[in-house]
């Protein structure tokens, strides 16, 4: 008996001709959302990896998005790509469509510096085009699906809800969770949860796949999420907000039922009545990736009934650990709360918009003064021109007409010579006015020898001229008077001043209704953290001054300045959104600049005052094209006007601070630059130097370590990169991180 065996797979022939035409452009956004709807039959998603992730067209807008962040300075939002592609577009499309796709192929194990440190496992280019494919998809299925207080990977946005949105905090706590990996429980959770609006199974393997071969990890109740880290995949934030999508899900019913429980009054919350004061019970949820925080504007056993209800969620439906000591209850206004790498705590409404000093106050009139004195002076300038500008066209006119000549026009200009005369003489006369001496003169001349006012002479004068003289004498006395003036000017002086008064009166009311009445958000830097990680850095010595750090010193000077404006544009972009920015600006602008020129200075054996004149404050360096001067480093002008107007979320600074790139000194590479789709061979050698192995201190140890202050993986400690210039000044630069670049091609040097 004969068997014929039906094929699992279609034959390869038939499946390679449907590519022997690739697609020259990626697929349009708009193109692929339409794309990912039409797989939609209510309720799930269905293949969506063989219908829409191995398209060609898909992985060219996800091998797109890798080049876009790879080259920042590219301006348009689809870079074309190289031709030929550095990564086999077919095979891999291929091996996506038939679900055959084996991550651990794709993969190079580092072993870590210490003995019994962890392995890096690093995606090679192939599978991050894959795994970005997988991100875009999933973005489109549950993007809109998530809580409007998930806010993934959106850090200032999540700030600007809590300073605008947040009102009358009371108590508040933060659920922190234990450091453990995301093991086998989490990752069939999270099929799960992608299982509920997705009918995939080849999808759901390819997942699993991911976690098991370590191509993406996830440390839960760590400090390595969102900060641009190799070791952390571009699928960590999409999957996070999957994972705990359902105890969102359980916070807003939660805020739901207080708001229904508790509900607004018609015309109290808008302000109708300012007598009366109606602020019910809300509960306010900000979820950053792994970190939660919830606030209560209610009673301290109505906080700890909310608690226990989402510990509940998280212990036995998400199957996560948490540290209830380090998630207990705190006064809002008591004490702070350390939330995204900022301190919130919440404060009168005063404390953010105090009233001005009298110091301030009288800054202020001097300056209104000083303002009033130079619009007089370019007044009277302006007079003085006008005049004598008037004067020769008198003359002119003088000398024309005593000659007899005839003035001729092509148009009329009579009416606007009168209109500019009149409005002359109009200020002339209302300045002249102005002035008691002059009000003095005119008055004491117009009143001299009053005979009129004789009763004999009176009699014996016409009626109408009596009449005439008293009016006239009237205007005098009311126009000239400078009695009458001064007390006029003394009665203005006086309203204006009462009226000051009052509206000061109403404002002291005004805020001192709100100090009682209200409670705000306020957001800080952690001044002390970023003190810590100065002195940890090197940037200080124990005192707390400027000092170089030597290991920079064999760099070229314009990038040790690219270093530090790395740093130091990190930092600003990230507390930009504090209230104590300005403490945030002094550590940029005198400890990192001054630690600069002290660097530069012990480069070439000078003084600081020699480094200073030579390469200005604003620290110009000449660039290696053109020979033009160029600013890395903020200035100080630049620092002094910077505010809370970055719209994006810049990362935080660790990847940049605890690294640094030394230079080697090799007579030539002829290694490609390992940024995702770079095909420059110009490259230099450089070699990467970890903070915290070069100190020998362990990221876990918070006694030694900055406290919320990630690291890059040990294993990448002294493995030479070859970059080239444009990619190296934008790692210094920190517009780029370590995983816009290929470090499964690493070199290794003695």
């Amino acid at each position: 008996m004969h068997l014929r065996l039906k094929p699992l797979l279609p034959p390869i022939k038939i499946v390679l001709r449907s590519y022997s035409s690739l697609p020259s452009s990626p697929i349009s956004h708009s193109d692929l959302e339409f794309l990912v709807r039409r797989h939609y039959r209510s309720p799930k998603f269905h293949s969506l990896l063989s219908s829409v992730v191995s398209l060609p067209s898909t992985l060219l807008l996800a091998a797109s998005n890798l080049l876009s962040r790879s080259h920042p300075s590219i301006s348009s939002s689809c870079p074309p790509l190289p031709s030929p592609l550095p990564f086999s577009l077919p095979s891999l499309s291929l091996s996506l469509r038939l679900g055959s796709l084996e991550p651990t192929s794709h993969l190079i194990r580092i072993p870590s510096s210490r003995l019994k440190g962890a392995a890096l496992a690093l995606p090679n280019l192939d599978l991050k085009v894959a795994m970005e494919a997988v991100r875009m998809v999933l973005a489109l299925v549950f993007e809109s699906r998530f809580a409007t207080f998930s806010y993934g990977g959106r850090r200032h946005t999540a700030v600007r809800y809590l300073k605008s949105a947040v009102e009358n905090p009371t108590w508040w706590f933060r659920v922190v969770l234990r450091r453990e990996p995301f093991g086998r429980r989490h990752v069939r959770r999270l099929c799960t949860a992608i299982g509920e609006k997705i009918e995939d199974p080849a999808l759901l393997t390819l997942i699993e796949r991911l976690f098991i071969s370590e191509a993406v990890s996830i440390e839960l109740g760590g400090v390595e999420l969102g900060r641009g880290f190799p070791q952390e995949s571009e699928l960590s934030s999409i999957f996070i907000n999957i994972y705990f999508d359902s105890v969102d899900k359980e916070i807003q019913k939660i805020r739901e039922e207080v708001h229904k429980e508790n509900p607004r009054v018609g015309g109290l919350e808008t302000g109708e009545d300012p007598r009366v004061f109606h602020r019910p019970i809300r509960v306010y949820a900000v979820r950053y990736l792994d970190e939660i925080l919830v606030i209560t504007s209610g009673s301290k056993l109505f906080t700890m009934n909310i608690k226990d209800r989402i510990l509940k969620h998280l212990e036995d439906d998400l199957e996560l650990k948490v540290d209830k000591l380090r998630s207990s209850i705190h006064s809002a206004v008591s004490e702070k709360m350390e939330f995204m790498g900022m301190e919130l705590q919440a404060v009168l409404p005063s404390v953010l918009h105090p009233p001005m000093s009298e110091k301030a106050i009288r800054a202020r009139k001097k300056y209104l003064k000083r303002k009033a004195a130079k619009a007089q002076e370019l007044k009277n300038a302006r007079e003085t021109r006008r005049k004598k500008l008037g004067l020769k066209i008198l003359n002119h006119l003088f000398k024309k007409m005593k000659r007899g000549h005839l003035f001729e026009f092509d148009f009329r200009i009579e009416s606007e010579v009168r209109e500019v005369f009149r409005s002359w003489a109009a200020e002339v006369a209302v300045e002249y006015f102005e002035s008691r001496e002059h009000r003095w003169g005119w008055h004491r001349m117009l009143t001299a020898g009053d005979f009129l006012s004789l009763k004999r002479v009176r009699d014996q004068l016409p009626l109408e001229l009596v009449e005439s003289y008293d009016q006239f004498q009237e205007k005098v006395d009311k126009y000239l008077m400078p009695v009458r003036a001064s007390k006029v000017f003394e009665d203005e002086t006086r309203q204006a001043e009462e009226e000051e008064e009052e509206e000061e009166e109403k404002r002291y009311a005004k805020r001192t209704v709100e100090d009682l009445a209200e409670l705000r958000m306020r957001v800080n830097a952690p001044v002390e953290l970023v003190r810590k990680a100065i002195k940890l850095a090197g940037f200080t010595n124990n005192m707390g001054r400027p000092r170089p750090i030597k290991l920079l010193i064999c760099l070229d000077d314009a990038d040790i300045i690219r270093w530090y404006a790395g740093v130091g544009r990190r930092w600003l972009d990230f507390f930009c959104c504090c209230r104590n920015f300005k403490t945030v600006k002094t550590v940029v602008n005198y400890h990192l600049r001054f630690s600069c020129f002290l660097t530069l200075a012990a480069k070439h054996e000078c003084t600081k005052r020699q480094a200073i004149s030579h390469y200005s404050k604003d620290l110009k360096v000449i660039a290696d094209h053109g020979g033009a001067e160029e600013v890395f480093f903020p200035t100080e002008r630049e620092i002094k006007m910077m505010g809370d107007e970055n719209l994006s979320d810049p990362m935080p600074v660790d990847g940049v601070l605890s690294m640094i790139l030394v230079r080697l000194a090799v007579r030539g590479s002829s290694s490609s630059c390992l940024a995702h789709f770079c095909s420059r061979t110009d490259t230099t050698l450089y070699r990467v130097r970890l903070l915290q192995n070069r100190l020998n201190v362990d990221p876990l140890n918070e006694k030694k370590w900055v406290p919320g202050m990630g690291a890059i993986h040990e294993s990448l400690n002294k493995k030479c990169l070859p970059l080239c210039t444009t990619h190296a000044s934008d790692l210094f630069l920190g517009r780029i991180t370590l995983r816009d670049i290929d470090c499964t091609s690493f070199l290794e040097a003695d």
